[in-house]
């Protein structure tokens, strides 16, 4: 069913990639300090929802028909990009639904579809995302086994671990919450997150 000495590359090669920053990890991180570990979550699942759609792609080689279509890509960038500077200029400025006021203990009132809309497009509208699935899956799939139960079992390893890292990235902002709570409290938490969210939108933009 699977080739074990493929999967024992496949795991170790996931994980450091993973862990490895980049725009999805980047909004986790801010999320975790703007709405706290639990709230994240929701974007979470948007995010492992596209990577599981890139990584199908990927292997069924609809990934190479994407890329080879770039204004398809620069309508989702733009879209993607937009939103994401439009939230960290509004975070920035301790405005908007992500904001945390001062004078209110309660988490900012961002839907939990938004927030699992913004996980979705930010790993969706990626091209280096794309790619990069092109590059990394059909390696570890081996011709000689079916192919359905090798892809079922590479995307659970493939999304348990980008989940354990989104959980790394959310709750090191949480904990960095905390401490600019303690050192300015709201104001530079909006600061601070907003600024990274317009980050990755810029990255999201130019990528």
């Amino acid at each position: 069913m699977l080739n074990l000495s493929l999967l024992a590359v496949f795991i170790p090669t996931c994980f450091m990639i993973s862990l490895t920053p980049g725009m999805c990890m980047t909004l986790s991180l801010t999320l975790g300090m703007s709405l706290g570990l639990r709230r994240t979550f929701w974007m979470m699942w948007g995010e492992l929802a596209g990577v599981a759609l890139v990584s199908v792609s990927a292997v069924a080689g609809v990934a190479t028909i994407m890329l080879s279509h770039p204004t398809l890509f620069l309508v989702l960038k733009l879209a993607g990009s937009g939103y994401l500077l439009y939230l960290g200029v509004q975070l920035f400025r301790s405005k908007g639904k992500m904001a945390l006021d001062g004078n209110r203990q309660s988490t900012p009132a961002i839907s939990h579809r938004a927030l699992a809309g913004q996980g979705f497009m930010t790993a969706v509208s990626n091209p280096k995302g794309w790619a990069f699935m092109i590059a990394l899956l059909p390696p570890f799939v081996d011709r000689t086994y079916p192919l359905l139960p090798q892809m079922t079992i590479l995307l659970l390893i493939l999304l348990t671990i980008e989940f354990i890292c989104l959980i790394i990235y959310a709750g090191g902002g949480r904990g960095l919450r905390s401490f600019l709570e303690n050192r300015g409290g709201a104001a530079i938490l909006n600061n601070t997150a907003g600024a990274l969210m317009i980050g990755v939108g810029g990255w999201l933009a130019f990528s």
